[in-house]
């Protein structure tokens, strides 16, 4: 028999509300407005939601728990701004506020900064390059790391710049970045249940989208090979939420899981699945 098409994720999915477990929600709090410029949108005795225009990242406090680095979950999520001058005014603020900075790269797909939270959660913010310029003349995507010509970016500041108040609007959750223990097995839930699409492969990491987007997750086992998931009291990520456009689109992914004899639960909100690596992803739709 030929082999069997691979499912299709609906074009429109996206990534959602990344939920995070944090030692100290005051000082987490503190980071992500003062020193990555989130505003809180609501907030509760031991949690609280920040973001732009809408719900971005959610914090659920901890209290004494600390990052274990040899076991999957989170590599970083991905806050996208919509402009090169928005990354311009992220660089002169984190510069003005001594934000401390793990790392830049260029992608050529992107420009990314890279940093760290309190608890040691990775966190990136990029801006995309426009789409025209991704891939090659024989369709191939163009993505790599190079250095970042930081001072070309900031050439995109003039003197009417106004002063920082905050990520822009428009700021929205490009991608999330996991560690995984395996990335054949990885693979075969996200391409062969949920229906992403591989971008680019290696030995040690995958990166998938639908609809062409250079990548919506990506995984790797760097320092994850074979780890189990992070104890209940470590500093991990908690969930992300996977969004699809519509109740029909929500219904084919369920199914597809439902097919593979996945565990799989359902709430008020949606439902939830673990991939391999037992990251939980949140399946919801609008």
């Amino acid at each position: 028999m030929p082999p069997q098409p691979l499912p299709q994720l609906d074009p429109a999915a996206s990534i959602g509300v990344v939920s995070l477990s944090v030692a100290d929600l005051a000082r987490s709090l503190n980071f992500y407005q003062h020193s990555l410029g989130l505003r809180i949108l609501d907030q509760a005795a031991t949690s609280a939601t920040l973001g732009v225009d809408t719900a971005l990242l959610r914090l659920h406090a901890q209290p004494g728990a600390r990052l274990v680095r040899r076991a999957t979950g989170l590599y970083h999520f991905a806050l996208r701004v919509p402009t090169r001058r928005d990354l311009a005014q992220v660089i002169r603020h984190f510069a003005s506020a001594r934000v401390s900075i793990d790392g830049v790269a260029d992608h050529l797909v992107s420009e990314a900064l890279y940093l760290s939270d309190p608890d040691g959660h990775g966190i990136e913010i990029y801006r995309d390059r426009p789409r025209d310029t991704w891939y090659s003349a024989d369709g191939q995507l163009r993505m790599s790391t190079e250095p970042l010509d930081i001072q070309s970016i900031l050439s995109e500041l003039d003197a009417a710049d106004t002063p920082w108040s905050g990520l822009p609007s428009g700021t929205d959750m490009g991608h999330i970045h996991l560690q995984v223990a395996n990335i054949a097995a990885a693979e075969q839930f996200y391409l062969g249940v949920l229906g992403f699409a591989r971008m680019a492969h290696m030995p040690s990491a995958s990166f998938i989208s639908v609809n062409g987007y250079h990548h919506h997750i990506g995984m790797n086992t760097w320092a994850s090979a074979g780890a189990a998931a992070p104890p209940p009291s470590a500093a991990r990520l908690l969930s992300y939420e996977l969004r699809v456009s519509s109740p029909a689109a929500l219904e084919h992914v369920i199914a597809r899981i439902r097919a593979a004899a996945l565990p799989l639960d359902q709430n008020e909100h949606g439902y939830s699945v673990l991939d391999p690596a037992h990251n939980r992803v949140l399946l919801q739709a609008g």
